[in-house]
């Protein structure tokens, strides 16, 4: 719990501060949305206990996999980075809370998705949720200098990649009761996910410098990618191709999804977790289908059924999550919620007092 506890925590309080106005924000609300989230978590814990198939656990365990759940709502703040103000952040988390756990409800009860896989859903619901609800903001005026990084607040969000990256295999390993396998096949797609990064950043650009944003994500590629079947990767081979492949697909994505795909979408990704967290989890979820494939390809009937489950598995989390987050994005870009001005966006003085700035007045 107490990794889990410094991932969501530390690791994506600063993974999120790379803009240059908006420190306070990404830290502090971060803070805000995950001790209310855990509280709504434990909440609906207790509501689904009503629902067949629902059984109480105790309660560091209870804990411990609502903290798990926030990633889910971390990773949907990066989308809208610094276009909510902390009455939408706080609505968006209890929605997310509710929709999440019933995603997870019905992989438990109608799929019979084992705890820890239904929970390794959470990256790819947290990404498509996100890109959904941001698809109801209005983009940044052109031009705008607001939504870049500093050399400082770079340094900031690669400090909250490194927290990330050491308490990852805490992440896909917690829920198991087996967690050596886990963690061992983690770390080994983490590390080969980084070694891919430099070696990608350096070629790809022109003086063959390295490129803080193909580092502050595709080092994490790996272990979003590997938490589908981290408990079951024979070989950590394979974990280190999964982890390679992870690194290419976001360091390709960074270039073609806000060229290509996100104008025609009308989604402004703010900190690109469609090519963080939504792609390399796709993969995943393909490579956990492809090993079930080769384990199982003398008993047809058996692999037929798992394959099934796991592709339905896939299709419940995506449909839940972009229904849910552009239903949300909708309500969340009413009046009543006081929207923020686009002019006002990616500010801290918004929100934030600063002293210093108000001697002069």
């Amino acid at each position: 719990f107490q990794d889990v506890n410094h991932m969501v925590i530390f690791g994506f309080g600063f993974f999120l501060t790379f803009l240059k106005r908006y420190g306070f924000s990404s830290t502090g609300f971060n803070l805000l949305i995950i001790v209310l989230g855990v509280q709504c978590s434990v909440v609906i814990e207790e509501l689904l206990l009503f629902l067949p198939g629902s059984k109480r656990e105790d309660d560091m365990k209870r804990i411990t996999k609502a903290t798990l759940s926030l990633t889910a709502v971390v990773i949907s703040t990066g989308a809208v980075l610094g276009k909510t103000n902390p009455v939408q952040l706080s609505l968006m988390t209890v929605v997310e809370m509710v929709a999440f756990h019933m995603s997870r409800w019905m992989h438990n009860t109608f799929l019979k998705i084992s705890d820890n896989a239904s929970m390794m859903h959470v990256h790819l619901f947290g990404a498509y949720f996100g890109l959904a609800a941001s698809s109801r903001f209005s983009e940044p005026l052109p031009g705008s200098e607001k939504n870049a990084s500093t050399p400082k607040s770079d340094l900031l969000s690669m400090l909250g990649t490194v927290f990330l990256w050491v308490f990852w295999p805490s992440f896909n390993s917690v829920l198991l009761r087996d967690k050596s396998k886990a963690i061992y096949n983690t770390y080994f797609a983490l590390a080969v996910s980084t070694v891919t990064a430099f070696m990608l950043s350096a070629l790809t650009t022109k003086d063959g410098k390295f490129k803080m944003t193909h580092i502050h994500s595709a080092v994490l590629a790996g272990g979003v990618a590997v938490g589908y079947a981290a408990c079951s990767i024979k070989y950590p081979w394979i974990a280190m191709i999964l982890g390679l492949l992870a690194s290419v697909i976001t360091t390709l994505g960074s270039y073609c999804l806000p060229r290509c795909l996100n104008p025609v979408l009308k989604i402004h990704d703010t900190s690109g977790v469609h090519f963080t967290f939504g792609l390399p989890s796709m993969l995943g979820a393909l490579a956990q289908v492809v090993l079930l494939v080769i384990e199982n390809w003398t008993d047809i009937p058996r692999l037929r059924d798992l394959v099934a489950i796991h592709i339905w598995a896939f299709f419940l989390t995506m449909d839940v999550a972009l229904i849910t987050g552009f239903i949300t994005g909708f309500i969340l870009n009413l009046k009543l919620f006081k929207t923020i001005p686009v002019s006002k966006y990616f500010e801290d003085q918004f929100y934030w007092e600063f002293p210093h700035l108000a001697v002069g007045f």
